[in-house]
């Protein structure tokens, strides 16, 4: 059997102020900080041998897993930092607050835009200054891959890819992974490794910094799954 573990990142800053965050690079809280260090321990309990290491190039992904890294005395490790697990981007809404947001469009509406599959936010601006085209960590991606905004459909489009080509042989190796990632992101995986349907996946929540653990068989078909903090546990919603 292997092993794949899956955490989105402790608290930002802009989770604590109800923030749309999307690709914007904000850094953790103290708290965030905190989820991630209890996030390592309870890891370690596990005695898992990880081969492999993965995370966007976000800030808040990157610092979980640094800590997490430094809680399995695995500080030096490789980490394979991929673009394309950066979570979602949530266009025009990005940096404005989810309740103002909510008094002025209805709950609803809100709602669809942070949990629909296929239903984007209204796109920000390529003149914006903070449109991904301008920061150069974006740089060498093809512009007609640097998105404007996405549902979760497009989000899932590029995570995938991704995962066939360099987490997925891996995993058909046995090899243990760790993934630090983000909300969007992680719910576009699971959608795939836990077959949730179109439906079901607007109910599907991943709540930072509780390691979600994933068991394969050995032909990666999934075999038990569970967060590890079960206090702070969301009900994963999957066909069967």
């Amino acid at each position: 059997m292997n092993n794949l573990i899956l955490i989105r990142h402790g608290q930002s800053i802009w989770n604590l102020e109800r923030r749309f965050t999307g690709w914007a690079d904000v850094d953790l809280t103290d708290h965030g900080s905190a989820e991630a260090k209890y996030a390592g321990q309870l890891i370690k309990k596990l005695n898992i041998e990880f081969d492999a290491y993965f995370t966007s190039i976000q800030t808040r992904a990157i610092n979980t897993l640094e800590i997490i890294l430094d809680i399995l005395n695995k500080k030096n490790s490789e980490i394979k930092k991929a673009w394309e697990l950066n979570e979602r981007h949530y266009g025009a809404l990005t940096g404005l607050n989810k309740d103002e947001m909510m008094k002025k469009h209805g709950k609803k509406q809100v709602h669809i835009w942070r949990r629909s599959f296929d239903v984007p936010p209204p796109p920000m601006e390529k003149t914006h200054p903070n449109h991904p085209s301008k920061n150069k960590a974006y740089k060498n991606i093809p512009s007609s891959k640097i998105p404007s905004c996405e549902s979760l459909k497009n989000t899932f489009e590029r995570v995938m890819p991704y995962y066939e080509k360099n987490i997925k042989p891996l995993l058909s190796s046995n090899k243990n992974i760790l993934i630090s990632a983000h909300g969007n992101s992680l719910r576009a995986l699971c959608k795939k490794l836990l077959n949730i349907s179109n439906k079901k996946i607007i109910d599907f929540e991943i709540p930072t910094g509780n390691p979600l653990s994933i068991t394969f068989s050995e032909n990666l078909e999934v075999k038990k799954y569970k967060y590890l903090d079960d206090k702070r546990a969301k009900n994963i919603l999957f066909n069967v």
